[in-house]
């Protein structure tokens, strides 16, 4: 009878399941009818028989589809490897890095929000070559990101990346600025997915000096991908950055910028259409050269001889300082860049307000590109603003007028609830 009950018990020892884990392949061991619910059950002896328990899925930072157990509301990183979606039933946290990977696509449901722990330099998005967004939000249920933080401030959390295979100046390709990346190509018409009705607050956050996230930046991004109507508000450094890339955009806001409100470099050669910058009063913080729009022809300058420089085409820009504190420039396009500006607009909305200079062309480490400059202009002097304030260089043409009406309607932008006023 002892022996009997000996077999018995080795028996059931032995009657190993491998039970279904997300991302682990460790077997189970069944626990069988013993009329107890054990710690590998979800019921009573898994409904009375002796079929593998399920178990819950062990995150190993992959997520690889919908149900991955790391596509986590409340803990949301990972590199992304196939198409997923954040729903807009909950408020996801982002975490972590957030990186899709060639081949995936991350899409998000209109009226989606994402609230980023404010964790600097290790929370962001970026959407890598070869992946994709689909982000289409709507005005009536925009998309936005912010930061979880319970006292936000600009520079809580990193920004959204966007890396296409788009030509650089000079050619060939480059390594991002903040998470060591590959970007830039030959494809003009690459396609990194689309952006709509997108906000991004609190953003910006720094390694160094020389290393800084921006709101939302675009390495060499092509043209296939579609960029409307996007809000930055409260940058540590740039609210949009073009390194690159042949990408058309089109309504985008940004307020409260740190450092610059619109930057490209490296050969971007894309379209704009209404870009509006705001210093709010209040918004006293600042970088060494805070600027309205800078631009460069190649990167920092390091390539004068580069073919393919920046000159992109603006058509409706709004500028103003409203705060007490000195900008570098409103408008700088230097190091070989070129630049067509139509219906653009520049003000200051303060007493106090000042700018170093109103329009700046000349550079030290390489002036704009004069032949491929086209500027025209309203400056409104009553504000203060010295509108004889332009620095040119050979064969550019700046054309200023004086005039008190912006450009670009502040209607485009209602989609964000921001109060103008």
């Amino acid at each position: 009878m002892k022996k009997l009950l000996l077999s018995t018990f080795v028996l059931a020892a032995l009657t190993i399941s491998s039970c279904s884990k997300d991302d682990s392949s460790d077997p189970v061991a069944v626990t069988c009818n013993d009329g107890i619910q054990n710690g590998d059950e979800t019921g009573v002896d898994c409904g009375g028989s002796c079929e593998p328990c399920a178990v819950e899925g062990q995150k190993d930072g992959i997520i690889n589809s919908q149900d991955d157990p790391d596509l986590d509301a409340s803990d949301l990183k990972g590199n992304v490897t196939a198409d997923v979606r954040l729903t807009n039933d909950t408020v996801w946290v982002l975490s972590g890095p957030l990186s899709v990977k060639e081949g995936a696509t991350l899409s998000i449901d209109a009226g989606t929000t994402i609230k980023a722990v404010a964790g600097g330099t290790n929370v962001y998005v970026v959407i890598e070559q070869g992946a994709k967004i689909n982000a289409e939000g709507t005005t009536d249920a925009p998309i936005r990101f912010t930061s979880n933080a319970s006292n936000p401030r600009s520079g809580d959390w990193g920004g959204i990346l966007i890396i296409g295979k788009a030509p650089l100046s000079g050619g060939g390709t480059a390594t991002t600025e903040v998470v060591d990346l590959t970007y830039g190509g030959t494809d003009e018409n690459d396609n990194s997915g689309v952006m709509k009705y997108v906000e991004a607050s609190y953003t910006g956050a720094r390694i160094n000096g020389d290393k800084e996230f921006n709101g939302i930046t675009f390495y060499g991004v092509g043209n296939e991908t579609v960029i409307e109507n996007l809000a930055v508000f409260y940058c540590d450094d740039d609210a949009y950055e073009w390194f690159g890339g042949t990408v058309n955009v089109k309504n985008l806001i940004a307020v409260n910028i740190k450092d610059d409100m619109f930057d490209w470099t490296q050969g971007w050669t894309g379209t704009a259409k209404n870009l509006y910058g705001l210093r709010e009063s209040d918004f006293t913080a600042i970088t060494e050269d805070p600027r309205g729009l800078e631009g460069d022809g190649n990167l920092d300058g390091n390539s004068p001889g580069d073919t393919g420089q920046s000159n992109p085409t603006i058509d409706g820009l709004v500028l103003i300082n409203g705060s007490i504190i000195e900008m570098a420039d409103m408008i700088k396009v230097r190091r070989g860049s070129g630049l067509t500006l139509t219906n653009a607009y520049v003000a200051f909305a303060n007493e106090d307000a000042k700018a170093s200079d109103f329009i700046d062309l000349q550079d030290g480490k390489g002036n704009a590109n004069g032949s491929l400059v086209n500027i025209s202009i309203v400056g409104n002097s009553s504000t203060g603003l010295d509108i004889t304030d332009v620095k040119s260089t050979e064969n550019a043409v700046i054309e200023v007028l004086d005039g008190t009406t912006p450009t670009v309607s502040r209607d485009l932008f209602n989609w964000t609830a921001y109060d103008f006023e």
